[in-house]
């Protein structure tokens, strides 16, 4: 199997280019996990693989699922156990889980549960890596999740890369009669916006990956009207294991406020690019040195993708990488993306090429994308190649730009990133005023599908 074609970045991301010490298997009949609590890898398989974890080795590692009836106090004391072990979405977001599985719960009404495994953002590779080797511990979650919300049907929108892995995975419970439920999957559409909640509804819906303008919550009215728990395939992976471990066992790595593991896309200027799962507040510097460290001397990181944001590597070094232990940087793990920026190469450089790239990815639904992003990414292209840009005029669009503006969040999220990087490159921004670069290297470090270009 190529895996490379699973990295929309062009990296490798299989197991065998992680380097994973080999654990001891789990004995199934025990109710708590062999392996100690704190041991890492918990989501992806043991040892080199590049194979997809089949159900009776799924099993042989992480058990079954605990028994139920569908009772209403067994949700309830499930939901709350979710809540104590403080587990939140890996999508991005970071939303409470909990919360997410209650509001949909408590509706009443007949659910849906959509798995989101479109994964849309060019550097990351981690949904895709998840699917691809442990298939089953997502539909487990699922499973899990559409008992806890009453429903009878889970969808799986998985990455074209892997869909037909996923395929594979479900028609094996199905011979082996493992679900009560219906699981189906739906190749995802392989664009960026695709995988916001709503534009993954609609395009289950009518085939359409862009975010809906309505403002009603999924939770209330989602897939053709239905209550619809929409949860990134990770978080609902963490979910299986909550389920048959408990939330002591969750928190055992992890920070008190952002407990548990998660898993990382390390890219650009690193030994080993790839995907690996560390446990959250582990230090930046440690995080990286999982891919090997870096391999050039770095100025930046653009931490949690296109929609995060550009941190000083230095200052960054020796933080945790969490959410409230990025803060002082300004930065945020989202969906656990680090892309490490030579000393070589040009901030402003990598920055144009993203926005423009995110402009061209607008849904088309609203001016400040349409319009807005356009004329941002004009103006940075315009610093970058050192054609005279208005930073006056730069800042005043952004400023526009503000929060809550669009129909969606691609706007702010885009902006976000465009205002760390004309604080971290500032000094750059000056030189380049000047027609000067300190950058000796060619643009392409931060991946960027090839066809958005201009």
């Amino acid at each position: 199997m190529d895996w490379g074609a699973i990295d929309s970045g062009g990296q490798r991301s299989a197991a065998g280019w992680q380097r994973r010490e080999s654990r001891h298997r789990q004995d199934p009949a025990g109710p708590r996990p062999a392996r100690p609590p704190g041991q890492l890898p918990r989501l992806l398989p043991d040892g080199f693989t590049d194979e997809p974890t089949h159900l009776g080795e799924h099993l042989a590692r992480h058990g079954p699922l605990p028994a139920w009836g569908g009772a209403l106090r067994w949700r309830e004391e499930l939901i709350a156990e979710v809540e104590l072990a403080g587990l939140a979405g890996r999508g991005g977001a970071g939303f409470p889980t909990a919360k997410k599985l209650a509001a949909v719960a408590s509706s009443g009404r007949r659910a849906v549960v959509v798995a989101n495994g479109t994964e849309g953002e060019p550097i990351s590779a981690k949904d895709k890596v998840l699917l691809a080797q442990a298939p089953h511990l997502v539909l487990d979650g699922a499973v899990v999740a559409a008992a806890l919300v009453g429903a009878s049907e889970a969808i799986i929108v998985a990455h074209p890369a892997v869909s037909d892995i996923v395929k594979a995975a479900v028609v094996e419970r199905r011979r082996a009669r493992a679900d009560r439920i219906r699981l189906r999957v739906v190749p995802a559409a392989d664009q960026f916006v695709a995988g916001e909640s709503s534009a993954v509804v609609h395009w289950i819906e009518r085939g359409i990956p862009k975010p809906m303008a309505t403002r009603q919550r999924l939770s209330v009215s989602g897939l053709n009207g239905r209550p619809t728990l929409v949860q990134n395939v990770e978080t609902l992976a963490h979910l299986a294991l909550i389920a048959r471990h408990g939330a002591d066992w969750f928190r055992a790595v992890g920070t008190a406020r952002e407990p548990g593991s998660m898993l990382v896309t390390l890219a650009g200027a690193v030994r080993w690019p790839g995907v690996y799962e560390i446990a959250i507040g582990t230090p930046v510097r440690e995080v990286l040195g999982r891919a090997g460290g870096p391999s050039v001397p770095l100025s930046a990181l653009l931490i949690g993708g296109y929609f995060g944001s550009w941190v000083d590597a230095e200052a960054a070094a020796a933080l945790p990488f969490s959410t409230e232990g990025l803060a002082p940087v300004g930065g945020n793990v989202g969906a656990g993306l680090v892309a490490a920026l030579p000393a070589s190469a040009c901030g402003l450089v990598e920055t144009a090429r993203v926005t423009r790239y995110l402009a061209g990815e607008s849904a088309g639904q609203c001016g400040p994308c349409v319009f807005g992003l356009d004329a941002v990414a004009g103006q940075l292209e315009r610093l970058a190649d050192g054609r005279g840009a208005s930073l006056g005029l730069l800042h005043r669009w952004i400023g526009q730009l503000r929060s809550g503006r669009g129909a969606c969040k691609h706007p702010d999220g885009t902006i976000g990133m465009v205002r760390s990087a004309l604080e971290v490159f500032s000094a750059e921004i000056d030189l380049h005023a000047e027609g000067w670069c300190t950058g000796t290297t060619e643009a392409g470090v931060i991946p960027v599908p090839a066809w958005s270009q201009s």
